[in-house]
């Protein structure tokens, strides 16, 4: 196989790899925390930043376990 074939195929795993990882990454945390903190204030509950850190590590201990 010639060198340059081989970079090519190299490199356009590289860039399929990528677009996959882009699309299947999840959400940053602080997204994902001001998501939550939008969704309780809609249904009428008030947290503040450390009761969403408090609720998110107990959800994900949970789902965890």
């Amino acid at each position: 196989m010639n060198n340059l074939t081989l970079l090519y195929a190299f490199l356009g795993g590289a860039v399929v790899g990528a677009g996959a990882a882009m699309l299947f990454a999840p959400e940053k945390g602080e997204d994902v925390r001001a998501r939550i903190k939008a969704l309780l204030r809609r249904k009428g509950i008030c947290c503040n930043d450390t009761e969403i850190d408090a609720l998110v590590e107990q959800l994900t201990t949970e789902i965890d376990d």
